[in-house]
């Protein structure tokens, strides 16, 4: 059995080759990459007009205002836009079908069988357990050690030795990987959570039939983003996507907005769970202290409050006024520990601003909103968290905000703004940009915008019918929109798998990819989310671990993923690396590519020293694996 040092030093003799194929291919890739601060304008210029004669049959657009793209361009569209890219033969299916059938099934998604996903997800336990079960069952060392009465040092040897114990049975067995070994370290700690949960989410954008609203999903995840690592959030993540994200992702828009507005998860994130009106918390606090103080005084002569008398009391209380400094002290160990609270902005602003209508406020619309959502609290917060309203804790009396007058009393004046803000018209601009934005182009035209903002306020928020509205767009279908979005990290990462048929037993090692490419899930601290723009994601060093991640998806360098390269080719191309790189074009980008990027890869293939990190001129053509990785992390693939 091969001890952890031979273990690590095989595992880097196999990493060496496909880095070196790695940097030295980045290098010559990144030669076709339009310059960074234009890559994204210049991308509407990879889709050349269709001719003039050029006429989509019925049967494939129904009612879609195509005209300017050929089939396979608004197919690649469609899939590149409303699902995570194409998988193996799904252009040509979608040929047969009809692109306008395959839209209205992708937008009632209740009609599409998603077995094969459950069966996938049926490991996940995370996914099923409540919040009180997740706190119960993933609890921090530190936290274990006092509960056991023990050292954190000693705990965290026992653990260690418990690892090092289950890895050497792994090995024994001869199924080690470094994939399985990280699913041993992380067993049964805080961090599976989130493991579980991210692997999940990438799963799901693979392999669930129901693209386009796992597009949405993440799309509302990311709008009312909550930041894994803020106290107990982590525990609260997995109700906060099953039961307040994702049953609404393609409904009504208030319903959304009401349940994020309850859920655990958003008033810890945004400490709205602590916002409480100042004047009514300080006389609580008071009785409070004055009660706690007094049983204190009361314990200290032996006496126990309820069943005290009057005389017993006073005694009491003159013979603790012999000693001031002792009182004093006591009272004011007593007052640490409840804290002084008020009011509390964070949500208030970040509900205005973030969540429904951009920079439209003033300070005095913060203070207000602030004030209508006191006493929004948890009940239990580490045990069994569940939304409460306080009402002692609640900002009496009429609220102005944001043009509206609020006075509907207790709960209700929260629910109220709610309901009138998602139907304010600018919040439906802001909306329906912010999902053109996702779904289009960084830039959305207004026209599309405006067409979207009217569905959106007749249907009074009817998610589902302005993304359908977006889809019966003109601009939707233009030619500066093919091509016009940079994919994230997490778009890249799915799109890859889809596009080769990858198998993913163990998703851990591709979720350390999308955060080493910048965009760990869970784990943005910004309330708003993560960019989608393409200035965030384009830059030299960005592009580099693209082009790396592709490699070592193509040649089979990541853990716990297999890809069959050989499913993609016809049988005499095994060998001719020209024929390969045409089958690449075909299967990965459905032979939409740039005229810079079909001429670089052909002749870098067509002299494979140029390829060879030692620039062998005798080195061996390169494989399937190489040149699909190149097609993977072509420009033509980075873009969307």
């Amino acid at each position: 059995m091969p001890t952890a040092a031979e273990s690590k030093r095989a595992s880097r003799k196999t990493w060496q080759p496909a880095l070196a194929l790695a940097l030295s291919a980045t290098a010559l890739v990144l030669s076709i990459f339009a310059p960074l601060p234009s890559f994204a304008a210049a991308s509407s210029s990879q889709a050349p007009a269709p001719p003039s004669t050029y006429r989509l049959p019925k049967s494939f657009k129904g009612n879609l205002p195509i005209s300017q793209l050929t089939e396979d361009q608004a197919i690649l569209l469609a899939l590149n836009r409303l699902a995570y890219g194409p998988t193996p033969g799904e252009v040509d299916r979608i040929k047969q079908m009809g692109l306008a059938k395959w839209i209205d099934r992708q937008l009632n998604p209740s009609s599409m069988d998603d077995s094969a996903l459950q069966s996938r997800l049926s490991s996940y336990a995370v996914l099923r357990m409540s919040t009180r079960q997740l706190l119960a069952r993933f609890v921090p060392l530190q936290q274990q050690a006092k509960r056991e009465g023990i050292p954190l040092s000693q705990l965290e040897q026992q653990r260690r030795q418990e690892i090092q114990q289950q890895i050497a049975a792994l090995r024994q067995s001869g199924d080690f990987t470094p994939a399985a070994a990280q699913q041993i370290r992380i067993g049964g700690t805080p961090q599976e959570i989130l493991a579980q949960l991210s692997a999940a989410k990438l799963l799901r954008a693979v392999y669930d039939p129901r693209q386009l609203y796992e597009r949405l999903a993440n799309f509302w995840f990311n709008h009312f983003n909550v930041y894994a690592r803020k106290g107990p959030d982590l525990w609260y993540l997995a109700a906060y996507e099953r039961e307040t994200i994702r049953p609404h992702a393609m409904g009504y828009f208030e319903t959304l907005l009401q349940a994020t507005a309850k859920s655990p998860a958003m008033l810890f994130y945004l400490d709205n769970w602590l916002s409480v009106d100042p004047t009514l918390y300080a006389r609580m606090r008071q009785r409070i202290l004055q009660r706690r103080e007094q049983m204190a005084l009361l314990r200290s002569c032996g006496i126990y409050l309820p069943l005290a008398t009057p005389a017993q009391i006073l005694r009491c209380q003159a013979r603790a006024e012999r000693h001031p400094r002792r009182l004093a002290a006591q009272d004011a160990a007593i007052a640490r520990k409840i804290p002084d609270r008020g009011l509390n902005e964070n949500y208030g602003r970040e509900l205005i601003e973030l969540h429904l209508l951009g920079v439209h406020y003033t300070q005095s619309d913060v203070i207000q909103m602030s004030n209508i959502f006191t006493g929004w609290t948890i009940r239990q917060p580490r045990l069994d968290p569940e939304f409460f309203f306080n009402a002692r804790l609640h900002t009496p009396g009429p609220k102005t905000v944001l043009g509206y007058r609020i006075d509907a009393g207790g709960i209700r004046d929260g629910e109220q703004i709610l309901h009138d803000l998602a139907g304010d018209p600018r919040t439906a601009h802001f909306l329906c940009r912010e999902l053109a934005r996702h779904f289009v182009m960084d830039h959305p035209p207004a026209s599309l915008v405006r067409r979207m903002e009217s569905v959106y306020l007749k249907s009074h928020g009817d998610i589902r019918q302005v993304v359908r509205a977006m889809i019966d767009s003109p601009e939707f279908w233009s030619r500066a929109a093919f091509d016009a979005r940079v994919k994230t990290p997490f778009d890249l990462v799915a799109s890859a798998l889809r596009a080769t048929g990858a198998d993913v037993q163990n998703a851990l090692p591709l979720l350390g990819w999308i955060g080493r490419m910048g965009e760990p899930l869970y784990l943005c601290v910004q309330p708003n989310g993560y960019s989608e723009t393409a200035s965030t994601w384009v830059s030299t060093g960005n592009l580099l671990d693209r082009m790396n991640f592709a490699i070592a998806l193509a040649t089979n360098h990541v853990s716990g993923t297999q890809v069959d390269l050989s499913a993609l080719l016809p049988p005499d191309a095994a060998r001719n690396p020209e024929e390969i790189l045409h089958a690449a074009f075909a299967d990965i980008l459905a032979n939409q590519v740039s005229s810079g990027t079909r001429a670089t890869l052909e002749r870098r293939v067509a002299a494979p020293q140029t390829l060879n990190p030692n620039l062998n001129p005798r080195a061996p053509r390169p494989g399937p694996g190489l040149i699909f990785g190149l097609v993977l992390g072509s420009p033509d693939f980075q873009r969307q």
